[in-house]
């Protein structure tokens, strides 16, 4: 439990004091208890206040700081600064600074601004990391530990390019190896020494809108950099750990963040946290699904929301208000996925600098007496009231949906077939026909354990590791139901093509062979014909279909739709196949969203799966459940009030002690937390 501390779920954000007079920090405090604020984190960019020169430590104003959260009982998620070197590390080790792709230098400025490879920045961040440790290992505000902050970005320099020759030498053992992974015969790449390995940029492979003329060394660039990164923050958890293993530690992730691969990071994180922001125009199934996605990093387990805005961002293209109980609802619709606490960025808005429009509890008015005060301040009473009920809860999903970095790195970085193919956004596809039914989804890793689920979804898995093609159908084998889609077991790890038929590894356990893919222009459409009944997808009945069509043959998978037009005319599009005790099923194409909505729908039923409630659109629903108590989060995403058909079950909502049964109404904007014991 994170909240060991505190046993309930944690409410504040970042808060940047040194960056005010300590005359407004009393008033902080102040403001701080009206609005219900009971964690902060601190000291996340304050490396150059921290350490002046390269043999300076001063730590008073933090200490100050520190120990006025304990006396007002704010606790510390306290950061180890650093996220941004110092411009007297950029001025006498130059070796910090980062190299574009196009091989220029930067200089000092900015944030990210360090080279993951870079000998000084790993002694003085991890120094800095133990620093922070041996002073505030014991102190009474703290609470948890954070790492650095929003790790990303690329550096292409020699000691990169040195580095990543190690890290191959690793992976591959040999050059012979390397050559049969990255197929170097192609375009006379052969490599008869290590030093002649130079780095993926746009000095040699790269060539924009993330394509690249070699997969196989770009997609181990990828590879690389993620593992780069995550060796900076592995030597500060080290740190940390020595000296204070009973503190959490983390670092903030940022959802579907592409560059870097989050189940492999997870591994090394004590409790997962991200940065949640959505545009004003994303659907809320897409921050739904992203939440699912964090949780699903270390298996279930409950997650903080570390980041997100009380009311306006400041980098986006239109940074709309949050309107009236936005805030409250998405703050909630966070906790409903798994999180154990609401955060924010930022406590006291800034006056200066990039991020002086960025949205705050304290706006630049000073005062309590604000519209998104009152909205934090009540927020905060209702979490105080909450107390420990939801802590360490857990969503229970029989739906899981694969998601691998390596995958979409893979799928988005080919040469075709087309520039329109999006690994998420056809993954989103399939979670969002569930989310609308308000079945739960688990967003899972290769090494996620299958045997739980009852249905397991697999969209584009144009890469199949070592072992995951057995697993599948070990799960498949059974009882399990597996789908897959077009452009799937196509290549291997190193993004190979598995030759013998498409698609490859996946080929007896779906029960088909895939001869040729078919990339239809943004205007061009096909069908997809039902040949056989399946729940509400009536035989005859027509879907359409675009972007992908796998022209494929059955070798044993009964045939339940076939194309409708085009010289493909008859041939099959979706496809089951009966395998030991389960099924799998292949759908060739890219369905549209009724088509999804009745496939997943009656597969769910098939398995013994159901929605948490049946309601009407704009309706979020999930359920937490604990020491045989269940607790179900509605929340009511439209502009007006929802009758809710809560069906014979007695419920308690927590946020306000009534009895719901029945139908009831739910207002705008609105969420129930809804407890009652297990059946």
């Amino acid at each position: 439990m994170i909240n060991s501390k505190l046993p309930k779920i944690f409410y504040g954000g970042d808060y940047n004091p040194d960056q005010w007079p300590k005359e407004i920090w009393d008033e902080d405090m102040r403001l701080f208890k009206l609005a219900g604020i009971d964690v902060a984190t601190v000291a996340v960019f304050s490396w150059a206040l921290l350490q002046p020169d390269e043999i300076t430590f001063d730590f008073t104003w933090l200490d100050e700081v520190m120990d006025k959260m304990a006396q007002n009982g704010v606790y510390a998620c306290l950061a180890t600064s650093t996220a941004a070197v110092p411009a007297w590390m950029a001025k006498r080790y130059p070796d910090v600074l980062r190299v574009t792709s196009d091989g220029k230098q930067r200089k000092f400025g900015g944030r990210h601004n360090f080279c993951p490879s870079s000998p000084s920045y790993r002694h003085f961040s991890r120094l800095m990391a133990r620093k922070m440790a041996e002073r505030y290992g014991n102190h009474p505000a703290l609470a948890v530990w954070h790492v650095n902050n929003e790790y990303g970005g690329s550096c292409y320099c020699n000691q990169c390019e040195k580095a990543f020759r190690v890290w191959l030498k690793k992976r591959y053992s040999t050059l012979d190896a390397v050559n049969k992974a990255w197929n170097t015969r192609f375009w006379g790449h052969t490599f008869h020494d290590w030093d002649e390995i130079v780095l993926p940029s746009a000095l040699t492979e790269q060539l924009g809108d993330g394509k690249t003329t070699f997969q196989g060394i770009s997609l181990d660039y990828n590879r690389f950099n993620s593992d780069a990164l995550l060796e900076c923050y592995q030597a500060e958890y080290e740190e940390l750990k020595a000296a204070t293993p009973h503190i959490m530690v983390t670092t903030n992730l940022m959802g579907t963040f592409k560059p870097l691969d989050y189940f492999k990071w997870a591994k090394s994180m004590d409790i997962v946290s991200w940065d949640n922001y959505p545009r004003y125009d994303t659907p809320v199934s897409v921050t739904a699904m992203r939440h699912d996605l964090m949780r699903g990093l270390k298996d279930g387990d409950p997650f903080m929301l570390m980041e997100q805005t009380p009311s306006q961002q400041n980098w986006q293209a239109y940074n709309s208000l949050k309107r009236p109980g936005v805030m409250r609802l998405w703050s909630y619709q966070a906790v409903a996925r798994g999180a154990d606490t609401v955060m924010f960025f930022q406590l006291r808005r800034s006056i200066g600098a990039c991020e002086k429009y960025h949205g705050a509890v304290i706006e630049h008015a000073g005062h309590e007496h604000t519209r998104v005060f009152r909205e934090c301040a009540q927020l905060g009473e209702e979490l105080q009231r909450l107390g420990d009920t939801l802590l360490d809860s857990r969503l229970d999903s029989k739906v899981a949906i694969l998601f691998d970095w390596d995958n979409w790195w893979a799928v988005e970085m080919s040469s075709g077939p087309s520039k329109e193919l999006k690994y998420v956004d056809e993954l989103m596809k399939y979670y969002k026909a569930l989310f609308d039914r308000n079945i739960q989804v688990d967003l899972i890793g290769v090494d996620t354990p299958l045997e739980s689920y009852k249905v397991v979804i697999a969209p584009l898995l144009y890469m199949m590791k070592p072992g995951y093609a057995s697993k599948l159908e070990q799960y498949v084998q059974q009882g399990g139901r597996f789908m897959t889609t077009f452009f799937s077991g196509i290549v291997n790890e190193n993004d190979l093509v598995t030759l013998g038929g498409y698609p490859g590894e996946l080929r007896s356990l779906l029960g088909i062979w895939a001869e040729e893919i078919d990339a239809l222009p943004p205007e061009a459409s096909n069908d997809i014909v039902m040949t056989s009944s399946f729940g509400e997808l009536e035989a005859g009945s027509t879907y359409g279909c675009r972007l992908l069509c796998d022209l494929i043959h059955s070798e044993g998978a009964e045939v339940m739709a076939e194309y409708g037009s085009d010289f493909y005319q008859g041939m099959p599009a979706l496809t089951r196949n009966r395998f030991g005790q389960g099924e799998a099923w292949y759908v060739a194409t890219s369905p549209n969203a009724e088509f999804m909505d009745r496939l997943l729908l009656r597969i769910c039923q098939e398995s013994g799966v159901v929605p948490l409630l049946h309601t009407p659109e704009g309706i979020e629903v999930t359920r937490r459940s604990k020491q045989g108590q269940q607790y179900t989060f509605v929340l009511n995403h439209t502009d007006r009030p929802v009758a809710i058909d809560l069906g014979d079950v007695v419920y308690k909502d927590l946020l306000n002690g009534e009895e719901r049964a029945g139908v009831a109404e739910l207002p705008a904007k609105d969420v129930w937390i809804l407890e009652n014991e297990a059946r």
